[in-house]
């Protein structure tokens, strides 16, 4: 006869799953993905190495469902920021200034999701993670060109190349960013959208952010034929 879990047995499971995600949240943050070795998300889960391969087949496995956590949370704090504006102009500029400000405040987690080599599963799942950013400023650029708001433009193609141009500008000032770690955006990331931090990124990223979100979303705004608040 095959074994069951017991419930106990299953949610013992779930709760040592989790407390590896979110382990391995936190040095995705400090290290990337360089530093997120099996062996090292097991020593900060406080679990033996073995016991990882209850949950994750090896560190492809453990990188993509990791990468698809942190980037749920990502959506997410950016669709509550979408929710929040009026017009279609105003939902795109959320999308960029919330990506944008959320990624220079924890530079080295966000330097992960974006740019750093790792492993080709996880290339895939990026390329998943900037469709679902696409398709949220798609919807809005066809909103915008039906009422008037927007010149005639194909929704997607512009978003797809917003996209790409709003990450390619982020790659330098992230791949800058001291690896220092940020122990408080970590957890906030691992436990849902972060409020406006307080962490303990450094002054060089706090400048970033405030001349380099502002810049992308003027740039945004422009490059869809819109107005800019500063063309007045």
């Amino acid at each position: 006869m095959a074994y069951r879990r017991t419930p106990a047995v299953q949610a013992r499971l779930d709760a040592q799953r989790e407390a590896v995600l979110q382990s391995a949240v936190g040095l995705l943050a400090e290290r990337g993905y360089g530093g997120c070795t099996m062996a090292a998300v097991a020593d900060r889960a406080g679990i033996a190495t073995g016991s990882l391969y209850q949950h994750f087949s090896g560190k492809a496995d453990l990188s993509v469902q990791l990468f698809r956590r942190v980037v749920t949370h990502e959506i997410d704090a950016v669709n509550a920021a979408v929710a929040l504006r009026d017009t279609p102009r105003q939902r795109i500029a959320a999308v960029v200034e919330t990506f944008a400000a959320r990624a220079l405040r924890a530079p080295r987690l966000a330097y992960a999701l974006l740019v750093e080599p790792a492993d080709a599963v996880v290339d895939e799942e990026r390329l998943v993670f900037r469709r679902a950013f696409r398709d949220v400023i798609a919807t809005e650029i066809a909103a915008a060109v039906a009422s008037g708001e927007l010149p005639e433009q194909d929704p997607v193609l512009t978003a797809a190349a917003l996209v790409g141009a709003v990450g390619e500008a982020l790659a330098g000032p992230l791949a800058a960013a001291p690896l220092a770690a940020v122990p408080l955006a970590a957890a906030r990331v691992a436990s849902g959208p972060p409020e406006p931090s307080h962490s303990t990124t450094s002054n060089d990223t706090t400048s970033d952010s405030t001349t380099v979100v502002p810049a992308l979303v003027s740039f945004t705004l422009r490059a869809l034929g819109g107005r800019d608040d500063s063309d007045a």
